[in-house]
């Protein structure tokens, strides 16, 4: 696996992350960013982002280089996870135990329900007078 890079798609509500691991020193680049820079300082998505990474001890090992495109930030951060945790299954598949007990190698299906004719919202209704 000399300087080859890794390939996976990773999937979350409307968001869609390609993540490229490399030989690296643990870097996550985001859209040609770094990940704060892409972030902001959230502290709960760096920890989304890098519990692949820590399971499996590879924090130090690759470098994350992403595409990520659709949804908010959560969506795109949960994307960014699927795609390492899918990611990291291609380089080594005895990680595979490990990203599925944490439920990591699953992709999140919840989405948006849509709105219905007659409501406000999905379920919302409007307000019922009775009089």
């Amino acid at each position: 696996m000399a300087d080859k890079e890794i390939m996976a798609t990773g999937r979350r509500k409307t968001a869609i992350a390609v993540v490229k691991l490399v030989k690296g020193k643990g870097r996550v680049f985001v859209n040609g960013k770094t990940f704060t820079d892409y972030f902001g300082n959230r502290a709960a998505l760096e920890m989304m982002v890098y519990r692949p990474l820590a399971l499996t001890d590879n924090q130090e090992k690759y470098d994350v280089r992403v595409k990520t495109v659709g949804g908010g930030v959560t969506a795109q951060a949960g994307a960014i996870k699927h795609g390492i945790a899918r990611a990291l299954l291609k380089a080594n598949e005895e990680y595979k135990s490990v990203l599925k007990s944490e439920g990591l190698l699953t992709r999140d299906a919840r989405v948006k329900e849509r709105k219905k004719y007659g409501r406000k919202r999905a379920r919302k209704r409007f307000q019922f007078s009775k009089r």
